[in-house]
């Protein structure tokens, strides 16, 4: 059986069980940054809640954004499969998922959806099947996927979730619009309850001036700000174009995302949070560098 063994964990998360369970409960009751307490289940027969997007950075920054997106989802109700749309930092041109096996987490295994795998590869020309682009040299260095398992695997303790890893690397919008109709129609097809999580970062910020950042932290305020709005209109070609103008990580699987669950009958999206690293670290002082973290959901009512 193919597997995905941990890569970052001990770097973006804790390697040890115990270590990572308080890691992602301090984000859940974090109530500067995250949603400031911990997921009351609801196990609820109607879904509303059908996608959304969650940052991929190290948990000491992140992990409070990515909290909002998860409470949301999986309070409401539990879902059979999590598909997660991913993007690319090592060089992988091509779009894929994996179709069968399982990744490690310090918490548990999550294993592939192999059903829902093989509906989206029989209903795509775009989307193959490659182990190599999740697992292995070089490719097996990418984190974008991996930090968001954690968070599913912590409510996945008491059902057996599954996944479906997919690495988009194209942000041609016509592209995407066909892998979205791709995903929608298998979603249809299948009696599961199925989301989709968007792995991305914001804007990623070198301020010229370290020692007094404020204006070039204020441009990167208004120039994430200008996405998250196209989010909140709902206007999956609006957010691309706004977050191509910057340099959000992962533009493509935010568009996706959108494109999907509007197939899917999504009528709305609800931000739900943004910051900066800047901010999480104290937010005074010089500043290197900075990164902006957003969370947000898509819904059908």
């Amino acid at each position: 059986m193919s597997r995905r063994r941990t890569a970052v964990a001990g770097q973006f998360y804790p390697g040890n069980e115990s270590s990572l369970i308080r890691k992602i409960e301090d984000a859940f009751k974090d109530e500067t940054f995250g949603p400031g307490r911990l997921p009351e289940l609801k196990n609820k027969e109607k879904r509303t809640i059908i996608g959304g997007t969650a940052p991929h950075a190290g948990y000491d920054y992140s992990a409070p954004a990515a909290a909002w997106t998860y409470l949301n989802i999986f309070e409401e109700k539990m879902p059979d499969t999590v598909i997660i749309l991913g993007t690319d930092h090592v060089g992988y041109n091509k779009i894929a998922l994996m179709d069968k096996g399982a990744w490690d987490t310090p918490i548990g295994e999550l294993e592939i959806d192999s059903e829902v795998a093989d509906r989206i590869l029989s209903n795509s020309d775009i989307i193959i099947a490659d182990d190599s682009a999740f697992i292995g040299f070089p490719f097996g260095r990418e984190h974008n996927i991996e930090v968001q398992l954690p968070f599913i695997k912590y409510f996945a303790k008491q059902k057996d979730v599954k996944i479906i890893p997919i690495k988009l690397t194209t942000k041609n919008f016509g592209k995407l619009d066909k892998i979205a109709t791709d995903l929608a129609s298998s979603m249809k097809e299948l009696d599961q309850d199925i989301i989709i999580i968007a792995s991305s970062d914001m804007t990623h910020k070198q301020p010229r001036n370290p020692s007094n950042p404020q204006q070039d932290l204020e441009q990167m305020r208004k120039q994430d700000q200008a996405v998250i709005n196209a989010f909140k209109e709902f206007d999956p070609k609006k957010t691309l174009e706004y977050a191509q103008k910057t340099s959000v990580c992962g533009p493509q699987t935010i568009t996706t995302l959108m494109l999907t669950c509007k197939k899917l009958g999504g009528t709305r999206t609800k931000p739900l949070t943004y910051y900066t690293s800047y901010e999480k670290m104290g937010g005074q002082g010089p500043c290197d560098y900075s990164v902006g973290y957003f969370s947000g959901i898509i819904l059908t009512d």
